[in-house]
């Protein structure tokens, strides 16, 4: 064997390795090519339902201010965030649940268009009690507590709405008592601020749903 011949057998096995490390390498660049592809598919499509769920909730809260156009304008009702907020004092008098005739007189205004919207899109209206951060004076033995006087306060919302014509099936009450303020209880301004009622349609549960959850 002559060098020439010993040094091409040298030579050789070097470059099958390079040959391999480079099939390597370009195959790992190759499938992270692909991983980084599929993360931005994956980024897109949830920019797509973001921005879609976006646009129907813009949608929604268009419709729900055009049917309660009337008594925003005239500032008897707030709409925040799809919740149509109404001062306690506006529906009772201090630590009461009956209600006043001007709160039957608004509440009565409000259902036509509230039922033609959740009809529309097939959702009930949660009535919502709140009150302030004060215990119930001593001597009204009607009620135990706030959550008790929110709590009533949400049926009676709720009953007279269903006396003006709501269906009852459309509509429930919850009680809240002095839990989420809309501001710091921290003077008699604030307090009348949080002592409120606050309707808000919510979608509907499925029957499928109800059945699923029954059977689990």
């Amino acid at each position: 064997m002559n060098e020439s011949e010993y040094g091409q057998e040298q030579t050789a096995p070097v470059w099958a390795v390079f040959g391999d490390l480079m099939s390597g390498l370009l195959g790992a660049f190759v499938l992270l090519l692909i991983g980084v592809m599929l993360v931005q598919i994956e980024l897109a499509n949830l920019l797509q339902e973001e921005v879609k769920k976006r646009h129907i909730e813009e949608q929604r809260r268009m419709s729900l201010e055009k049917a309660l156009a009337i008594p925003l304008a005239n500032g008897r009702i707030t709409l925040t965030n799809g919740k149509i907020g109404i001062s306690g004092r506006v529906l009772f008098s201090l630590n009461s649940d009956q209600l006043q005739p001007e709160g039957r007189k608004l509440l009565n205004s409000l259902v036509m268009p509230l039922h033609s919207y959740l009809k529309a899109r097939d959702e009930m209206l949660m009535v919502s009690g709140f009150t302030d951060d004060r215990s119930i004076r001593e001597g009204n033995s009607r009620f135990a507590d706030n959550w008790e006087l929110s709590a009533q306060r949400a049926l009676t919302v709720t009953r007279t709405l269903i006396e003006e014509g709501m269906p009852s099936s459309a509509v429930f009450a919850a009680a809240f008592g002095a839990e989420q303020p809309l501001t710091p209880n921290l003077d008699e301004t604030a307090r009348a601020q949080n002592r409120r009622v606050e309707m808000a349609p919510v979608p509907r549960v499925s029957h499928s749903n109800t059945t699923t959850h029954a059977g689990m």
